[in-house]
């Protein structure tokens, strides 16, 4: 078997060949670089249209919309593009100035979005005319420094013009009609917009490209306290009630000297064929935040029993090809028994990802969190590794001569070649003359991980299945 390897792994033509076959598989590329844009902040009291405008801004359905208020909860920040000119409109929970409890959370959000946006939407249903709340937002935005533009939205038709007219007693300028539903008024107030914009951002935002981080896991198990935790800010709503964050919340956080990019997603509670409403569109932003992420974080609750939940979001990270970093959050509340069952139910529910890195932390005290750089560092190098074939080859002609696939229909399979056809997550493809077993494809990539340190990193090998040539017809 071995001679036979040699033969067709030294074999010029066969390499051209292969590289013509697996060319299709390469990479992309790096990804895309950071460049520090303008913020818009879209704000106004529940239930007047924001994150409706926000999705006709951007072009496409990101906010998540239901037909009832106080859906959005946390500040969430979108790339939007209008003659050519990029900007970040960020989203906002619902302001009232006396809301108690979870509403109190949400109004600080928007608070903050406020103090540190570049311009500011406030969004009036002009149909409903000024109320008490308006009024008191305007009061806030008429101290600001900020440019604020007046937004009267749900203006369908001309008949109801009028009824935004009246808000200039809001005392912010001219109201700007539109209809978000419909498109009606959006671009005129777009244009005003990029008038109002600077053409930097009121703070710059480091080179580079941020590494983009998923915070993922089933509702209440500390997503959002950990992020602000690693933010040194309230950047996302904490509450006690499960299922606080519908949106992905997208921040930048410095952690051992460089800027990520973390995403707070929406906790899973159940399968998404029955979900309904703003659950469903929730869970879909989630999986998309995930695709979208180069590594993810899966919170698990340290001090319960692994749950199908949070299987089912493994599964989701894995069949997306991300990196991984498993964190078992309220590590604090976890006593000796517990740690004994944990490490059972590791063995038995987390099989399918020995690979993936693990830090014990408590995002309610802080504990270990600074661990989840060094374990996404490792993750992300993984990911992005590449073996060059000649030392791919080289390994792989020693084990396979060492441990030769079983055998298949009375004959025995021999690998002639290998090359990695791409990262992210890395990916690799065996030529062979018959099919090899699930079982010795689970071996080789064992073998592959003990040898390149994969740690991390879902790994990907597939086989082609190639007859030896004919040399005589040549």
């Amino acid at each position: 078997m071995t001679d036979e390897f040699v033969e067709f792994a030294g074999d010029g033509t066969w390499n051209e060949e292969a590289e013509w076959e697996f060319g299709d598989l390469a990479d992309d590329g790096e990804g895309e670089s950071a460049v520090a844009v303008p913020t818009l902040a879209v704000v106004g009291r529940p239930n007047v249209g924001k994150s409706t405008l926000v999705n006709r801004i951007i072009g496409r359905r990101e906010a998540v919309v239901e037909d009832v208020p106080g859906v959005t909860r946390d500040r969430v920040s979108y790339e939007a593009t209008w003659s050519g000119r990029r900007f970040m409109v960020q989203d906002t929970g619902g302001w009232e100035p006396d809301a108690k409890g979870l509403q109190q959370s949400v109004a600080r959000q928007a608070e903050q979005a406020m103090q540190t946006a570049d311009a500011i939407l406030l969004v009036v249903d002009a149909v409903v005319g000024a109320t008490g709340t308006d009024e008191a937002v305007a009061k806030v935005l008429r101290r600001s420094k900020t440019p604020v533009l007046l937004v009267a939205n749900k203006v369908d038709d001309e008949r109801t013009e009028s009824e935004a007219a009246a808000l200039w007693s809001l005392g912010l300028g001219q109201p700007y009609s539109v209809s978000a539903t419909h498109g009606r008024g959006t671009g005129d107030l777009l244009d005003e917009v990029l008038a109002a914009l600077p053409e930097t951002p009121r703070e710059g935002i480091p080179g580079g490209g941020p590494r983009r981080v998923a915070l993922v896991g089933k509702p209440n198990v500390g997503k959002s306290s950990l992020l602000n935790k690693l933010s040194g800010d309230e950047r996302s709503v904490v509450h006690n009630i499960a299922g606080t964050t519908v949106d992905p919340v997208d921040t930048l956080v410095e952690l051992g000297g460089k800027v990520w990019r973390f995403v707070d997603t929406a906790g899973l509670r159940k399968r998404v064929a029955h979900s309904s409403g703003a659950e469903f569109y929730a869970s879909l932003r989630t999986k998309g935040a995930i695709e979208a992420a180069e590594v993810a974080i899966l919170l698990i609750d340290a001090s319960e029993p692994i749950a199908e939940q949070d299987q089912r979001v493994l599964s989701m990270v894995a069949d997306a090809g991300r990196a991984l970093v498993i964190a078992f959050n309220k590590w604090d509340l976890v006593d000796e028994d517990r740690r004994l069952m944990l490490a059972r139910e590791v063995d038995r529910d987390l099989a399918r990802v020995p690979w993936a890195q693990r830090v014990n932390i408590s995002a309610h005290t802080g504990r270990a969190v600074q661990k989840l750089v060094p374990a996404l560092d490792t993750a992300l190098d993984s990911w992005d590794k590449r073996i060059p074939t000649g030392r791919l080859n080289t390994w792989l002609k020693e084990v396979t001569a060492a441990t030769p696939p079983p055998m298949r229909g009375g004959r025995l399979p021999r690998i002639m070649f290998a090359t990695q056809a791409g990262t992210r997550p890395p990916t690799f493809v065996l030529f062979t003359t018959g099919f090899l077993e699930a079982g010795y494809r689970r071996f080789l990539e064992r073998r592959l991980r003990e040898e390149f340190n994969f740690d991390g990193s879902p790994v990907r090998i597939s086989v082609r299945v190639r007859e030896k040539r004919d040399r005589r017809n040549k």
